[in-house]
């Protein structure tokens, strides 16, 4: 029954074909995200092991893959792409240009080249590959359980049946959103790609808290996890406005207001607003890195 939901949630009803049904997926590069991304999509039954190959260099981990998941596991690039419609490009930022040039010119125009790479441009990836149908993806660490975020667009090559495959293979990670514009995957990268960075220090912020006004430090971090997580389903169900929510329990003169006067005092809105700005800069001077780095 949960599956069936889940293959509802990423687009398809009972009785329908599904979106990955007779498709063929490369992962080049078979890190965490490949391996999340894996799991995902097996776990809700998007597609058959057999229909997936993943590439690694190590044998131990070409093992790892085949005895955990029962798909193909090999070691070159260029024999996981061969055949593939969907090539996931999920290596790390560093050998990316050495993977594009043993890339070069071997797609096929009905491949579409899927990249989670952190500053590579669709540009980039073009020249690069040799080849037109891009997607680049944003993706954030919560995809590791199901529940990331993750921001997508495509070049006009990509044709909406495949489009229709990638938002199914992206759904099993979380939420995708698609964007029709390239500068939004970048600002993504800053707003949710580095996101929980930001939530994590902000958690381990108020635990300490905790424990500097008497809490044992395993009370505190429970205390802290169900109130954000609480708070957050709170407010993804409650559709209201932020500033809404946060009127909603503080009182005049209580403890909400002082606290709140005290976090204003100390800057934290144009902090965040400037450790945002500061990663999607950032973002920008690895595109340009990414571009002197072409093979």
């Amino acid at each position: 029954m949960a599956d069936s939901r889940d293959r509802e949630r990423h687009g398809a009803r009972p009785g329908d074909t599904p979106a990955l049904a007779g498709a063929r997926l490369a992962f080049v590069g078979a890190g965490v995200m490949a391996e999340s991304m894996i799991a995902g999509l097996l776990k809700q039954g998007l597609i058959d092991p057999n229909r997936i190959v993943a590439s690694h260099p190590r044998t131990d981990r070409q093992e790892r893959l085949r005895a955990r998941f029962g798909i193909e596991a090999v070691e070159g690039n260029r024999a996981a792409a061969e055949g593939a419609d969907l090539i996931f490009l999920t290596v790390k930022p560093q050998v990316l240009a050495a993977v594009m040039k043993q890339l070069h010119g071997r797609l096929e125009p009905r491949q579409v080249a899927v990249s989670v790479i952190a500053g590579a441009s669709i540009a980039t990836l073009s020249r690069g590959l040799g080849h037109d149908s891009i997607v680049r993806v944003m993706p954030n660490t919560p995809a590791q359980i199901g529940a990331g975020m993750m921001v997508w667009t495509a070049t006009a090559d990509v044709d909406d049946s495949r489009r229709g495959q990638i938002k199914a293979a992206l759904g099993a990670l979380g939420e995708e959103l698609w964007v029709e514009e390239e500068k939004y995957v970048d600002m993504a990268t800053a707003l949710s790609g580095t996101g929980p960075t930001y939530v994590f220090l902000m958690m381990e912020a108020l635990i300490d808290a905790g424990v500097h006004m008497g809490f044992p430090r395993r009370i505190a971090e429970q205390i802290v996890l169900q109130t954000v997580s609480g708070s957050v389903a709170f407010a993804r169900d409650s559709g209201k406005h932020m500033a809404e929510l946060r009127n909603m329990v503080t009182s005049p003169g209580g403890t909400s207001a002082e606290a709140i006067y005290q976090m204003e005092k100390g800057g934290l809105r144009t902090v965040l607003s400037r450790a945002v700005y500061a990663a999607y800069q950032r973002t920008q001077t690895l595109a340009r890195t990414s571009i002197d780095n072409e093979p």
